[in-house]
């Protein structure tokens, strides 16, 4: 049966909550975003996520279990190889890979740098290593500025980025590398999930990342949820990376932000003009801010304000409406690794006229969050993987 309503799905990036049951193949049997943050720091106070039930799918220390929780709950299971935004995003939109993306460990080969200076006409580049993106820009950004180089690392996930001084490199010229390298450089063997710009300001020993980043990632090699939704004219309105993830495909909406407050802000006045579509949000200072810098105390006070802008979100929500509240994949910020972590994600779905207090249980995949989605909007989404869960929540 066909909806008219909307559903906001919000991605808390990198919030998983406790080691996936092949965790051991990443090295993150110990991983747990949420319960070891609440742990480290005492306790989080989250009662908006406690009264919808988030208390019931783990332990977390402050967040009590609810036994009349006004929303349902579960946790999903990535099935994908790898653990990044690329792949639990497109997971959760219908497509399970197989193959996971190439990393680089050691740096990326030969032929990889020379083909990139060959095709951008720059002289040499510098980095060329797995790296913390502040560290490499403090280490490099002085000898950046004397050559002209650009500064190109990776890190554990699957990413191609270039970092240069907005002084040194101009913005439109560093997003051209990054073309180059997606369309011409980082393809067949090489096609890693993103390209990355990372654009920073200052001098040596002050140097400061600026909001100018972009994405670059793969076209999703098959159909997505958000897809069928434009494909028959369902509004799909990307806040966030959310539109880089997904190369653009299969959204009416882009909208980039520069925070989790503005990301909030502008779902808040997308879901109240917005009666019937699909409103897709990607919170990425949990990940970005917190989890990579290995900031416990930062995702605590992230998580309690997103908490607090919570009932601001509901508001919008009438009648068949769906909330959904998940994550992209974990990013423990208490263990000794600045990289994401290989974890469950939770799940809330809630309605105002939907069920209530409904375990939902263990999904085996998160592509079931995308078969829900294409099921509310009367699509039987046979092209995508997973399992609707539409029936437990309404």
């Amino acid at each position: 049966m066909k909806r008219n309503g909307k559903i906001i799905c919000i991605i808390l990036d990198g919030v998983g909550i406790g080691a996936a049951p092949d965790a051991n193949l990443y090295h993150d049997e110990a991983a747990n975003t949420l319960c070891n943050t609440a742990s480290k720091m005492g306790g989080m106070k989250l009662p908006n996520m406690a009264s919808l039930g988030l208390g019931n799918i783990a332990k977390i220390e402050g967040v009590p279990s609810n036994g009349n929780a006004s929303a349902n709950f579960g946790k999903m299971q990535e099935i994908s190889k790898g653990k990044d935004s690329t792949t639990g995003h497109w997971e959760m939109s219908g497509i399970f890979l197989e193959k996971d993306f190439p990393y680089y460990p050691n740096g990326f080969p030969k032929e990889v740098v020379e083909k990139f200076c060959r095709l951008t006409g720059c002289k040499g580049i510098l980095g060329n290593k797995p790296a913390s993106g502040t560290e490499i820009i403090a280490q490099l950004g002085e000898e950046h500025a004397r050559t002209g180089f650009p500064i190109v690392y990776t890190s554990a996930d699957s990413v191609f980025q270039i970092a240069v001084n907005e002084s040194v490199i101009p913005l439109e010229r560093l997003y051209d590398l990054c073309m180059i390298a997606r369309n011409q450089v980082m393809i067949e063997q090489h096609a890693v999930g993103r390209v990355i710009a990372r654009p920073f300001i200052g001098t040596n020993g002050n140097y400061k990342r600026t909001t100018n980043r972009r994405d670059f990632s793969l076209i999703p090699p098959s159909t997505t949820m958000l897809d069928i939704l434009f494909e028959n004219n369902i509004p799909t309105v990307a806040v966030g990376k959310i539109d880089d993830l997904f190369a653009g495909k299969g959204l009416s909406e882009k909208i980039h932000t520069t925070s989790n407050a503005e990301g909030i802000e502008e779902t808040i006045v997308w879901a109240k003009k917005t009666t019937s579509g699909f409103i897709f949000t990607n919170l990425v200072d949990f990940d970005a801010l917190f989890g990579h810098r290995q900031d416990p105390k930062g995702m605590k006070e992230a998580l309690e304000y997103f908490d607090a802008q919570l009932p601001r979100i509901i508001e919008t929500m009438n009648g068949d409406d769906i909330l959904l509240l998940t994550a992209d994949h974990g990013n423990d910020p208490t263990d000794n690794s600045t990289d994401h972590s290989r974890e469950y994600v939770p799940l809330i779905a809630y309605s105002p006229n939907g069920k209530r207090n409904v375990n939902i249980g263990i999904r085996n995949t998160f592509a079931d969050l995308g078969k829900t989605v294409v099921d509310y909007f009367g699509f039987d989404g046979k092209e995508l993987s997973g399992t609707s869960f539409l029936h437990s929540i309404v």
